[in-house]
């Protein structure tokens, strides 16, 4: 357990523009020791790497993305070809010129990495680096800082297998380390008082041996397969009716599925065989709907559906496995 830990502001750094030296900017600003942790905020890295583009923020948002997760009038929450998932792709307008807009780091793992190395060749000091971001969370209001890039910390720690006070065994904790080191190093960066730097000391723990710097922040970004929330609400409900895919081998499906689908419709009733499921019903209209209910039902399950009209008030629910 911590029993101490420091954190401290690097203030009366200079305006970071496109090739300025940010390891020699760092050292010059604070005594650095072995073991602290450097907080760096995005936008100054982005500045010394020359990430600023001309155009909309609209026209960068849409350079920058690889597709959108939710949309509301002209506000996008995006996934970024770093895999996070974040407002407007992570773009910058704030503190730039009119008619630009400052992007996040082309590889912020890449630009941790290299600080550290430049830190440690030039000064024989051996930090850990976490280069942060402002991001909105779902289910909570307002924002906090978290880990986009990171070199030479553990990014999470595992405790997975261990045991509580209780003697419980942990199943699933995982501290995201990073993530709490960036939303630690913020409270003394500020979002209006200009610094962009912070350092932690006390996470010797944390920091890797020199020439080790470890999976990068990267190690934090859940992928698509295990995202439960890839897609917001509306998103998703239009992926469910417009994009469903034919099945393309057969897959069995627990009737539990749509069970509850006929709770509030009369004269319909379902037969299910094989990989398909038949409505039945005196209306052809109230057919068709249950058919696409249940097609939606079991597209959001991942099978893939195709749904076929049959004589009268009838309709085929056909489903399999998406990837066969």
């Amino acid at each position: 357990m911590r029993k101490h830990l420091e954190i401290f502001p690097v203030t009366g750094l200079p305006e970071v523009a496109a090739g300025d030296d940010l390891a020699a900017l760092i050292a010059e600003g604070t005594d650095l020791r072995d073991g602290d942790v450097v907080s760096v905020t995005s936008k100054i890295v982005s500045k010394a790497e020359g990430r600023l583009t001309y155009g909309t923020r609209q026209e960068a948002v849409d350079a920058e993305l690889v597709r959108v997760v939710a949309q509301r009038g002209e506000t996008r929450i995006v996934q970024t070809r770093h895999g996070l998932v974040m407002a407007a792709a992570g773009t910058d307008t704030s503190n730039t010129a009119p008619g630009t807009v400052l992007l996040l780091p082309v590889d912020p793992d890449a630009s941790a990495r290299d600080l550290r190395t430049a830190l440690q060749e030039r000064y024989d000091v051996n930090v850990g680096i976490v280069v942060t971001d402002t991001l909105g969370r779902p289910w909570r209001n307002g924002q906090t800082d978290l880990a986009i890039g990171a070199a030479g910390v553990r990014v999470v720690e595992d405790l997975r297998g261990t045991t509580d006070s209780h003697g419980n065994v942990l199943a699933v904790t995982e501290p995201a380390l990073a993530d709490e080191i960036a939303g630690a190093s913020e409270l003394v960066k500020g979002k209006a008082d200009g610094v962009p730097v912070a350092v932690l000391r006390g996470l010797e723990d944390v920091v890797l041996p020199i020439g080790e710097h470890g999976p990068g922040a990267r190690a934090l970004v859940r992928d698509a397969e295990h995202d439960m929330f890839s897609l917001g609400t509306r998103e998703s409900a239009r992926a469910a009716v417009l994009h469903r895919q034919p099945p393309s081998g057969p897959r069995a499906a627990d009737p539990a599925l749509w069970s509850g689908l006929l709770t509030d419709v009369d004269g319909v009733r379902l037969e299910a065989a094989d990989n398909a499921v038949t409505v039945f019903g005196d209306e052809p209209v109230t057919v068709g709907l249950v058919a696409e209910r249940l097609a939606v039902l079991l597209h959001a399950e991942g099978y893939g559906v195709t749904v076929r009209p049959g004589p009268g008030s009838e309709a085929t629910v056909t489903f399999g496995s998406r990837s066969g």
